[in-house]
Protein backbone atom coordinates (compact mmCIF):
# COMPACT_ATOMS: atom_id res chain seq x y z
CA UNK A 1 0.00 0.00 0.00
CA UNK A 2 2.43 2.29 0.50
CA UNK A 3 4.36 1.65 -2.54
CA UNK A 4 1.16 2.13 -4.56
CA UNK A 5 0.58 5.64 -2.36
CA UNK A 6 4.41 6.82 -3.31
CA UNK A 7 3.11 6.12 -6.97
CA UNK A 8 0.06 8.27 -7.04
CA UNK A 9 2.45 10.71 -5.24
CA UNK A 10 5.15 10.73 -7.68
CA UNK A 11 2.94 10.25 -10.32
CA UNK A 12 1.17 13.58 -9.26
CA UNK A 13 4.03 15.61 -9.31
CA UNK A 14 5.03 14.70 -12.48
CA UNK A 15 1.89 15.83 -13.95
CA UNK A 16 1.91 19.22 -12.73
CA UNK A 17 4.62 19.88 -13.83
CA UNK A 18 4.11 18.42 -17.31
CA UNK A 19 1.07 20.38 -17.16
CA UNK A 20 3.38 23.68 -17.75
CA UNK A 21 5.23 22.08 -21.25
CA UNK A 22 2.56 23.48 -23.33
CA UNK A 23 2.32 27.43 -22.17
CA UNK A 24 5.75 27.17 -21.73
CA UNK A 25 6.25 25.67 -25.28
CA UNK A 26 4.21 28.41 -26.17
CA UNK A 27 5.95 31.48 -25.38
CA UNK A 28 9.29 29.68 -25.91
CA UNK A 29 8.29 29.17 -30.26
CA UNK A 30 7.45 32.66 -30.29
CA UNK A 31 11.12 33.47 -30.93
CA UNK A 32 12.71 30.15 -31.31
CA UNK A 33 12.67 27.72 -34.09
CA UNK A 34 10.63 24.18 -33.31
CA UNK A 35 13.20 22.19 -34.32
CA UNK A 36 15.90 24.14 -32.08
CA UNK A 37 13.66 24.62 -29.61
CA UNK A 38 13.22 20.45 -29.77
CA UNK A 39 16.72 19.74 -29.81
CA UNK A 40 18.13 22.38 -27.71
CA UNK A 41 15.85 20.92 -24.82
CA UNK A 42 16.82 17.36 -25.43
CA UNK A 43 20.51 18.59 -25.04
CA UNK A 44 20.37 20.39 -22.09
CA UNK A 45 18.52 17.67 -20.34
CA UNK A 46 21.12 15.07 -22.29
CA UNK A 47 24.06 17.08 -20.94
CA UNK A 48 22.47 16.88 -16.84
CA UNK A 49 21.05 13.30 -17.44
CA UNK A 50 24.85 12.39 -18.28
CA UNK A 51 26.15 14.22 -15.45
CA UNK A 52 23.70 12.36 -12.84
CA UNK A 53 24.10 8.76 -14.76
CA UNK A 54 28.20 9.72 -13.70
CA UNK A 55 27.81 10.89 -10.52
CA UNK A 56 26.09 7.75 -9.70
CA UNK A 57 27.55 5.67 -11.64
CA UNK A 58 24.92 3.97 -12.58
CA UNK A 59 25.70 0.69 -14.88
CA UNK A 60 24.72 0.93 -18.63
CA UNK A 61 20.93 -0.30 -19.56
CA UNK A 62 21.80 -4.31 -20.61
CA UNK A 63 21.73 -4.58 -24.54
CA UNK A 64 18.19 -6.01 -24.80
CA UNK A 65 16.77 -2.65 -23.48
CA UNK A 66 18.68 -0.68 -26.35
CA UNK A 67 15.51 -1.15 -28.41
CA UNK A 68 13.23 -0.05 -25.93
CA UNK A 69 15.40 3.21 -24.62
CA UNK A 70 15.24 4.42 -28.48
CA UNK A 71 11.66 3.80 -28.53
CA UNK A 72 11.18 6.33 -25.71
CA UNK A 73 13.75 8.41 -27.01
CA UNK A 74 11.68 8.74 -30.43
CA UNK A 75 8.03 9.22 -28.35
CA UNK A 76 8.91 11.93 -25.63
CA UNK A 77 12.46 13.06 -26.15
CA UNK A 78 11.88 13.82 -29.91
CA UNK A 79 8.48 13.10 -31.43
CA UNK A 80 5.99 14.60 -28.37
CA UNK A 81 8.06 17.75 -28.28
CA UNK A 82 8.60 18.50 -32.09
CA UNK A 83 5.37 17.76 -32.93
CA UNK A 84 3.84 19.99 -30.05
CA UNK A 85 5.93 22.65 -30.91
CA UNK A 86 5.30 22.69 -34.14
CA UNK A 87 1.47 22.51 -33.48
CA UNK A 88 1.99 25.55 -31.24
CA UNK A 89 2.68 27.73 -34.20
CA UNK A 90 -0.77 27.38 -35.80
CA UNK A 91 -3.25 26.78 -32.69
CA UNK A 92 -3.31 28.31 -29.11
CA UNK A 93 -1.57 26.60 -25.94
CA UNK A 94 -5.21 26.37 -24.48
CA UNK A 95 -6.55 24.79 -27.53
CA UNK A 96 -4.35 22.14 -27.79
CA UNK A 97 -4.13 21.34 -24.39
CA UNK A 98 -7.86 19.56 -25.39
CA UNK A 99 -6.03 16.91 -26.76
CA UNK A 100 -3.80 15.94 -23.55
CA UNK A 101 -7.18 14.90 -22.70
CA UNK A 102 -6.55 11.52 -24.90
CA UNK A 103 -3.30 11.28 -23.32
CA UNK A 104 -4.15 8.28 -20.91
CA UNK A 105 -5.97 6.59 -23.47
CA UNK A 106 -3.31 6.62 -25.78
CA UNK A 107 -1.03 5.63 -22.71
CA UNK A 108 -3.39 2.78 -21.75
CA UNK A 109 -3.69 1.53 -25.75
CA UNK A 110 -0.12 0.94 -26.47
CA UNK A 111 0.48 -0.44 -22.37
CA UNK A 112 -2.08 -3.15 -23.96
CA UNK A 113 -0.14 -3.35 -27.04
CA UNK A 114 3.37 -3.97 -25.28
CA UNK A 115 1.90 -5.77 -22.00
CA UNK A 116 -0.48 -8.23 -24.08
CA UNK A 117 -3.56 -7.15 -21.57
CA UNK A 118 -7.11 -8.08 -22.90
CA UNK A 119 -9.36 -5.08 -22.01
CA UNK A 120 -13.33 -5.95 -22.15
CA UNK A 121 -14.88 -4.66 -25.21
CA UNK A 122 -16.66 -2.07 -23.36
CA UNK A 123 -12.97 -0.44 -22.93
CA UNK A 124 -13.12 0.13 -26.09
CA UNK A 125 -16.48 1.54 -26.48
CA UNK A 126 -15.32 4.38 -24.32
CA UNK A 127 -11.86 4.77 -26.13
CA UNK A 128 -14.27 5.60 -29.14
CA UNK A 129 -16.26 7.85 -27.97
CA UNK A 130 -13.35 9.85 -26.58
CA UNK A 131 -11.88 9.65 -29.79
CA UNK A 132 -14.89 11.05 -31.34
CA UNK A 133 -15.72 13.70 -29.18
CA UNK A 134 -12.01 15.47 -29.83
CA UNK A 135 -12.31 14.35 -33.54
CA UNK A 136 -15.66 16.27 -33.40
CA UNK A 137 -14.02 19.16 -31.48
CA UNK A 138 -11.38 18.99 -34.54
CA UNK A 139 -13.28 19.16 -37.29
CA UNK A 140 -15.54 21.96 -35.54
CA UNK A 141 -12.90 23.84 -34.73
CA UNK A 142 -10.44 23.14 -37.60
CA UNK A 143 -11.81 24.91 -40.56
CA UNK A 144 -11.78 28.28 -39.21
CA UNK A 145 -8.93 27.38 -36.75
CA UNK A 146 -5.91 24.89 -38.27
CA UNK A 147 -6.46 21.59 -38.78
CA UNK A 148 -2.59 21.14 -39.45
CA UNK A 149 -2.47 22.41 -35.86
CA UNK A 150 -4.52 19.59 -34.51
CA UNK A 151 -3.32 16.72 -36.47
CA UNK A 152 -0.02 17.72 -35.32
CA UNK A 153 -1.56 17.34 -32.26
CA UNK A 154 -2.77 14.08 -32.59
CA UNK A 155 0.10 12.74 -33.70
CA UNK A 156 2.33 14.12 -30.45
CA UNK A 157 -0.25 12.23 -28.14
CA UNK A 158 0.47 8.78 -29.87
CA UNK A 159 4.19 9.60 -29.95
CA UNK A 160 4.16 10.40 -26.16
CA UNK A 161 1.92 7.58 -25.27
CA UNK A 162 4.15 4.83 -26.35
CA UNK A 163 7.45 6.84 -25.25
CA UNK A 164 4.97 6.37 -21.81
CA UNK A 165 4.24 3.02 -21.89
CA UNK A 166 7.27 1.58 -22.98
CA UNK A 167 8.95 4.02 -20.12
CA UNK A 168 7.12 2.65 -17.55
CA UNK A 169 7.31 -0.80 -18.80
CA UNK A 170 11.41 -0.76 -18.56
CA UNK A 171 11.11 1.21 -15.36
CA UNK A 172 10.38 -1.67 -13.68
CA UNK A 173 13.80 -3.27 -14.24
CA UNK A 174 15.93 -0.24 -15.01
CA UNK A 175 14.94 2.68 -12.42
CA UNK A 176 12.34 5.48 -13.20
CA UNK A 177 15.08 8.33 -13.73
CA UNK A 178 17.57 5.82 -15.24
CA UNK A 179 15.09 5.23 -18.18
CA UNK A 180 14.84 8.94 -19.01
CA UNK A 181 18.45 10.10 -18.37
CA UNK A 182 19.43 7.16 -20.77
CA UNK A 183 16.87 7.83 -23.34
CA UNK A 184 18.27 11.48 -23.18
CA UNK A 185 22.17 10.02 -23.01
CA UNK A 186 21.79 8.04 -26.34
CA UNK A 187 20.10 10.86 -28.47
CA UNK A 188 22.63 13.52 -26.80
CA UNK A 189 25.26 13.77 -30.16
CA UNK A 190 21.96 14.38 -31.98
CA UNK A 191 20.46 16.59 -30.36
CA UNK A 192 24.06 18.91 -30.13
CA UNK A 193 24.36 18.54 -33.31
CA UNK A 194 21.26 19.68 -35.20
CA UNK A 195 21.10 22.13 -32.38
CA UNK A 196 24.33 23.54 -33.36
CA UNK A 197 22.67 23.79 -37.46
CA UNK A 198 19.70 25.33 -36.13
CA UNK A 199 21.02 27.68 -33.59
CA UNK A 200 19.85 31.46 -34.11
CA UNK A 201 21.87 33.52 -35.38
CA UNK A 202 22.20 36.09 -31.93
CA UNK A 203 20.29 35.34 -29.22
CA UNK A 204 20.44 39.00 -28.04
CA UNK A 205 16.96 39.74 -29.79
CA UNK A 206 15.26 36.80 -27.59
CA UNK A 207 13.10 38.11 -24.90
CA UNK A 208 13.07 36.63 -21.25
CA UNK A 209 10.32 34.71 -21.56
CA UNK A 210 11.22 32.80 -24.87
CA UNK A 211 14.20 32.33 -22.48
CA UNK A 212 12.26 31.34 -19.56
CA UNK A 213 10.02 29.11 -21.42
CA UNK A 214 13.27 27.05 -23.22
CA UNK A 215 14.86 26.74 -19.57
CA UNK A 216 11.37 25.16 -18.17
CA UNK A 217 10.78 22.70 -20.62
CA UNK A 218 14.38 21.57 -20.64
CA UNK A 219 14.81 20.88 -17.11
CA UNK A 220 11.12 20.42 -15.77
CA UNK A 221 9.11 19.12 -18.97
CA UNK A 222 12.64 16.89 -20.56
CA UNK A 223 14.32 15.82 -17.11
CA UNK A 224 12.62 16.47 -13.86
CA UNK A 225 8.90 15.97 -14.62
CA UNK A 226 10.00 12.32 -15.92
CA UNK A 227 12.05 11.38 -12.72
CA UNK A 228 9.22 11.79 -10.90
CA UNK A 229 6.57 10.19 -13.52
CA UNK A 230 8.26 7.65 -14.57
CA UNK A 231 9.04 6.44 -10.62
CA UNK A 232 5.00 6.91 -10.14
CA UNK A 233 4.72 4.48 -12.68
CA UNK A 234 6.94 1.96 -11.77
CA UNK A 235 5.94 1.87 -7.92
CA UNK A 236 2.00 1.93 -8.75
CA UNK A 237 1.39 0.54 -12.21
CA UNK A 238 1.42 2.06 -15.65
CA UNK A 239 -2.86 1.83 -15.80
CA UNK A 240 -3.53 3.36 -12.14
CA UNK A 241 -1.13 6.09 -12.04
CA UNK A 242 -1.32 6.67 -15.85
CA UNK A 243 -4.66 8.01 -14.72
CA UNK A 244 -3.56 11.11 -13.45
CA UNK A 245 -2.79 12.69 -16.65
CA UNK A 246 -6.62 13.35 -16.42
CA UNK A 247 -5.92 16.14 -14.51
CA UNK A 248 -3.69 17.52 -16.84
CA UNK A 249 -5.74 19.58 -19.11
CA UNK A 250 -7.48 20.97 -16.38
CA UNK A 251 -4.00 22.03 -14.75
CA UNK A 252 -2.97 23.52 -18.62
CA UNK A 253 -5.24 25.05 -19.09
CA UNK A 254 -6.00 26.93 -16.16
CA UNK A 255 -1.61 28.14 -16.53
CA UNK A 256 -2.63 28.93 -20.06
CA UNK A 257 -5.43 31.27 -18.98
CA UNK A 258 -3.36 33.02 -16.33
CA UNK A 259 -0.19 32.98 -17.42
CA UNK A 260 -0.52 33.66 -21.09
CA UNK A 261 -3.97 35.47 -20.62
CA UNK A 262 -5.42 32.80 -23.30
CA UNK A 263 -9.39 32.56 -23.79
CA UNK A 264 -10.38 29.47 -22.36
CA UNK A 265 -13.82 28.81 -24.00
CA UNK A 266 -16.69 26.33 -22.45
CA UNK A 267 -16.22 24.76 -25.45
CA UNK A 268 -13.13 23.58 -24.60
CA UNK A 269 -13.78 22.71 -20.70
CA UNK A 270 -16.54 20.59 -22.22
CA UNK A 271 -14.89 18.81 -24.27
CA UNK A 272 -11.69 18.16 -21.46
CA UNK A 273 -14.56 17.51 -19.19
CA UNK A 274 -16.12 14.62 -22.03
CA UNK A 275 -13.11 13.58 -22.72
CA UNK A 276 -11.74 12.44 -19.40
CA UNK A 277 -15.39 11.34 -18.70
CA UNK A 278 -14.74 8.80 -21.78
CA UNK A 279 -10.99 7.83 -20.16
CA UNK A 280 -12.59 7.01 -17.12
CA UNK A 281 -14.84 4.85 -18.20
CA UNK A 282 -12.08 2.90 -20.05
CA UNK A 283 -10.24 2.76 -17.21
CA UNK A 284 -13.09 1.08 -15.49
CA UNK A 285 -13.03 -1.31 -17.97
CA UNK A 286 -9.41 -1.89 -19.20
CA UNK A 287 -8.98 -5.26 -16.80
Amino acid sequence: MERMTAGWINGLIGVVIFSGSLPATRVAVAQFDPVFLTVARAAIAGILALCLLIVFREKQPAGRDILSLIVVALGVVVGFPLLTALALQHVTSAHSIVFIGLLPLATATFGVIRGGERPKPAFWLFSILGSAVVAGFALAQGLTASPVGDLLMLGAILACGLGYAEGGRLSRTLGGWQVISWALVLSLPIMIAVAFAYRPATFSGIETPALIGLAYVSLFSMLIGFIFWYRGLSQGGIAAVGQLQLLQPFFGLALAATLLHEPVTWTMLGVTVAVIFCVAGARKFAR
